[in-house]
């Protein structure tokens, strides 16, 4: 039987980034994760890591089912979540909506810790923009060892990130 839903975060993601940074940020995400098709059962991901939708990874043990709509509210929430630490870890990128879905595409799949103390956090602080974009690369390691699918995601966000760089 399907888990029930979480409860809607209270603020949405358009909420939490704006339009454009949303707008950006769903669809980026999605095609990463599961290859865009939400897993309704739960499963290890590549490092064995209980995980189930869309690489959501809160409250999700094994036996877990969910709804597409659970799936939905779960995503939603999640991104939330990762948008909210990217913004209070890297505040200089809330009027960049290019970078700022890049940064929380990155946190969404290294966690918010990872983001928060990584070269690519710093690099954004110290309004490094090129190199902060560069730095992505930096991620492409799973298990230590380069993952194929890890290494495009993390071309595809450094040139999301590229994109109307600021000066």
């Amino acid at each position: 039987m399907p888990s029930p839903p979480p409860p809607r975060p209270r603020r949405s993601l358009v909420a939490v980034v704006g339009v454009s940074a949303a707008a950006l940020i769903v669809p980026f995400v999605s095609q990463w994760e599961s290859g865009g098709k939400p897993r309704l059962t739960a499963y290890r991901d590549i490092v064995g890591v209980w995980t189930i939708c869309n690489g959501v990874t809160a409250d999700v043990r094994p036996g877990t089912v969910e709804t597409p709509a659970g799936c939905a509210a779960r995503e939603e929430a999640a991104l939330v979540r990762h948008a909210d630490t990217v913004l209070a870890c890297t505040p200089v990128l809330r009027d960049h909506p290019a970078q700022l879905a890049a940064a929380v595409s990155l946190a969404y799949n290294i966690g918010t810790t990872g983001y928060c103390t990584s070269t690519v956090a710093r690099r954004f602080n110290a309004r490094d923009w090129r190199a902060a974009c560069d730095a992505f690369l930096l991620w492409n390691r799973a298990g230590g060892r380069v993952v194929p699918g890890l290494d495009r995601r993390r071309r595809a966000e450094r040139a999301l990130c590229l994109k109307e760089l600021p000066r």
